[in-house]
């Protein structure tokens, strides 16, 4: 049973339900293989996306390039509007759970207005945004070529088709996400458009397919409502909201929803394939098939589905209309099943459906024995229920527990964790039987129950007894866990709240077998189970791809330091594998325990386990499938804009598996390091945060990063001048002792500048940034209080700000700037690393300034 469910789910997670529509497909259609062509040019005919880089500005020109012919075949009953927007400012902002101030120029927005003949600038209207630029070292095509080859397959849809919108759609291709939503903070904080949005769609991804889930939503739950009555292949859960906060990472959606826009929309996210994630295996041929169809047919319903409501209001709309019960009810719940349809109900709904299950087990003592046994054995009946739920909730802690144990014992005798990075059926061959196995423990140890109510009075045998315990003590565990997450305001109740409503059917019809064929049987048993399938089937969907998710995610999760950072992956995954483990099997344990709780077949899932843990250790965990991702940083330490002081390579790794597993399997790399045998962490140089300070706070993620010598001519005979700050005009001194230092930045004759940032220390109480707002200051690795700014845009232009100190003392200024240019020995360095490593190699340069 669990074969075929595991099948189904595998085709609805990968798409291979939906069929692409060829190049040739009605014009009326959306066609996964014309977006393709359009993933094709960003991602391989332009070379390079990045901020920095003169493929940005080539894909922003091909960008309008398309849209100006869909302009030009319009017909005369639509309006077309486009823009090319270039946006600067500045802001403050948490990112990743650190405080950073953002001051950006010369990023360049591209839209497209359509509405009818008869539309006005004021007319409330639906967003479509995407972004254009890729990350570093990365082609983009899922990240987002994808996004972007929708959004162009769509406007062509809407103007071949016919349709006229009743309200404007603006799709907005924006080139500046990648640099922490800058594009998108442009947009919506200086547009001429911005306060006539009522709705957006935000597309994103996270990998190349799969399912395009609804990860956010709000505020209120009218943009979800509209989704599930609209999507085609609906793919939403509700419960991503409470745990996208944990992922490290963001997109636009909270530009337009949460920091300045309060707008209604959906964050629509491409979360598998994530292996490829953000490095150079990102390519059109990585992207799921299906996927972009999917995507597609949902986009087009759901933004026609906006354009027609009623409630679609502009911001002076929604401002004068305030909070009403209409617009803004809470978080509704919503989940898909299996893409075939989607559940959707409000907040309030949700309040008094998922308060039922814990007032029936609550009645439930007094309702099947009062008034024929009287009150008191309703009690002992409630203390039997109570038992029962220990149980069971101690059989859901060993199917925790037992596979967390089982990785860490494998960790004792292996040399490196994350075996099943590469090939994840490892991860369910070696976590779901030993979690199996600690699920039915307790009923193999306690093959009785300790009943308080006394059977020969109530003439009921003792075993009907226990099973009753058994199974309303098991309802009482999941009621429970639908009651908690309510009153934490979250929204993923609905899965414990199905299983609870599919066992209440399932105990009714086994109850009834019971009564029509006098005693327990396999048959009983059978008419247990079925009505369980359709919650278990929903459970080994939802727990599959959130394993799956989680597993391609743990190569880019961070590394911790020794003696326990090794065992953090493995022992995650084995805890969310017994969680979902538990998940699928928990509701049948009441019943059908006393059948699988055998020494046989106790026995056959440990000897399970000992393959699985045999088999482990002859994967490696990393192949070019599922990389290992590597930062390779050509640090230069430069002073006066013209000398290198100092030059180094700076390495890191993002997983669990440390630099020196990877010079241990990348000799080659070692030897041209000059790697000796015996290296140690304790005998090498260690790189710090502060010399990554220019991937600012993804540094974080960093532990144990390692320091090589290297050359410095290179890079003298590619660039006669380097970044340089000094000062430009004579400070000022105020009546109050406080002084204000003006500084000019030169980024000299870098090529394809990322990114600069500051770090300053000291006596700092104002600047010329995000209005004049300093930023909640960071401190690490023990150093003093630090302000961290990052400006971004048009290297060739020199940044003018002032700096302003009221107490005594001098102004420290860290500067980094990153450039994705290599020289020759960096790059024949990184061309030693195997196909299995992806490499994001870069050039940074440090310098310090004291004012």
């Amino acid at each position: 049973m669990y074969a075929l469910m595991s099948i189904l789910v595998h085709s609805v997670i990968y798409t291979k339900f939906i069929t692409p529509l060829g190049i040739d497909a009605p014009l009326d259609r959306f066609s996964e293989a014309r977006a393709i062509e359009h993933v094709r040019v960003l991602a391989h005919e332009i070379d390079g996306r990045q901020e920095g880089r003169k493929g940005l500005r080539e894909a922003a020109e091909y960008i309008k390039a398309q849209l100006e012919r869909l302009k030009e075949r319009a017909g005369s009953n639509f309006r077309i509007e486009i823009e090319e927007n270039v946006v600067a400012g500045s802001f403050n902002m948490m990112f990743l759970g650190h405080s950073i101030s953002f001051g950006y120029r010369n990023h360049t927005n591209i839209l497209m207005r359509i509405s009818s003949i008869d539309s006005q600038e004021t007319d409330p209207s639906v967003l479509m945004n995407a972004h254009f630029d890729s990350p570093l070292g990365s082609p983009g095509a899922g990240d987002c070529g994808s996004c972007v080859a929708s959004l162009l397959e769509i406007a062509r849809l809407t103007i071949d088709s016919g349709w006229v919108p009743p309200r404007p759609i603006i799709l907005l291709f924006n080139g500046a996400e990648e640099v922490f939503l800058l594009a998108a903070n442009g947009f919506v904080r200086t547009h001429k458009w911005r306060d006539s949005i009522g709705a957006f769609i935000n597309v994103e991804a996270s990998g190349s397919g799969g399912l395009d889930l609804v990860c956010q939503s709000g505020p209120g739950s009218w943009p979800s409502s509209i989704y599930a009555q609209s999507a085609i292949y609906p793919m939403a859960h509700s419960a991503a909201q409470d745990v996208f906060p944990v992922i490290p990472g963001d997109t636009d959606y909270r530009m337009f929803s949460e920091d300045y826009g309060n707008i209604p929309g959906l964050d629509i996210i491409f979360l598998l394939g994530g292996y490829y994630y953000h490095t150079s295996y990102d390519t059109v041929d990585r992207l799921i098939p299906g996927s972009m169809q999917a995507r597609g047919d949902n986009l087009y319903s759901t933004v026609k589905a906006f354009a027609e409501s009623s409630k679609l209001k502009n911001a002076h709309e929604r401002e004068s209309l305030g909070v009403s019960d209409e617009y803004d009810d809470g978080q509704a719940v919503f989940f898909d099943y299996l893409a075939w349809f989607m559940i959707f109900y409000s907040r309030r709904i949700a309040m008094v459906l998922h308060s039922i299950p814990i007032i029936i087990f609550l009645i439930m003592p007094f309702f099947s024995r009062f008034p024929n046994s009287g009150l008191l054995c309703c009690f002992a009946t409630f203390y039997d229920f109570v038992k029962g739920m220990i149980l069971h909730t101690i059989e859901m802690m060993l199917g925790i527990v037992f596979p967390v144990i089982f990785s860490v014992l494998r960790l004792l005798v292996s040399s490196y964790g994350m075996n099943w990075f590469a090939s994840p059926f490892l991860a369910f061959m070696m976590f779901i039987p030993i979690s199996i196995v600690g699920l039915l423990i307790p009923r193999t140890v306690f093959p009785g129950f300790p009943l308080s109510q006394n059977a020969s009075a109530l003439k009921i045998s003792k075993e009907a007894l226990s099973e009753e315990a058994r199974f309303w003590g098991a309802f009482g565990f999941y009621a429970s866990l639908t009651l908690a997450y309510l009153v934490a305001g979250l929204s993923g109740g609905f899965l414990n709240f199905f299983t609870s409503a599919s066992m209440l059917l399932a105990w009714i019809s086994f109850y009834l077998t019971i009564k029509f064929h006098g005693h327990h049987s396999v048959r009983s048993t059978v008419f247990y189970v079925i009505p369980l399938i359709p919650c278990i089937t929903y459970s080994v969907y939802f727990g599959g791809f959130l394993v799956q998710f989680l597993i391609e995610k743990m190569g880019m999760m961070g590394s911790l330091p020794p003696p326990y950072g090794n065992y953090i992956p493995d022992i995650v995954v084995a805890a969310i594998v017994g969680v979902v483990t538990g998940w699928c099997v928990g509701p049948l344990i009441p019943i059908c325990g006393k059948w699988l709780a055998k020494s046989s077949i106790l026995q056959f899932l440990l000897h399970l386990c000992v393959i699985a843990l045999a088999l482990s250790s002859r994967f490696f965990p990393y192949s070019t499938d599922a990389p290992k991702r590597v930062v390779l940083q050509h640090t230069f330490l430069t002073a006066d804009g013209n000398r290198v002081v100092d030059s180094s390579y700076d390495f890191s790794v993002v997983d669990s598996n440390s630099l020196l597993f990877l010079f241990k399997h990348a000799p080659e790399v070692a030897k041209e390091l000059h790697f000796d045998p015996d290296f140690s962490f304790e005998t090498a140089k260690i790189s710090n945060q502060q010399t990554f300070l220019t991937l600012f706070p993804v540094n974080f993620l960093f532990s144990r990063s390692l320091k090589f010598p290297a050359r410095s001519d290179g890079i003298l005979k590619q660039y006669t001048q380097f970044p340089l700050l000094y000062t430009n005009k004579p400070q000022l001194t105020s009546s109050d002792g406080s002084r204000r230092v003006y500084l000019e930045l030169s980024l000299g004759s870098l090529q394809e500048v990322w990114v600069a940032v500051l770090n300053i220390t000291g006596p700092l109480s104002n600047w010329s940034f995000a209005d004049n707002k300093l930023p909640v200051p960071e401190t690490a690795e023990g150093g003093p209080p630090s302000y961290i700014c990052r400006l971004t845009g048009a290297s060739n232009e020199k940044w003018n700000f002032w700096l302003e100190a009221s107490k005594p003392g001098d102004l420290r200024v860290d500067l980094a700037v990153l450039d994705q240019v290599l020289v020759d020995e960096a790059k024949k360095l990184k061309g030693l690393f195997p196909p299995w490593a992806d490499v994001t190699a870069f050039s940074s340069f440090l310098s310090t300034y004291v004012f």
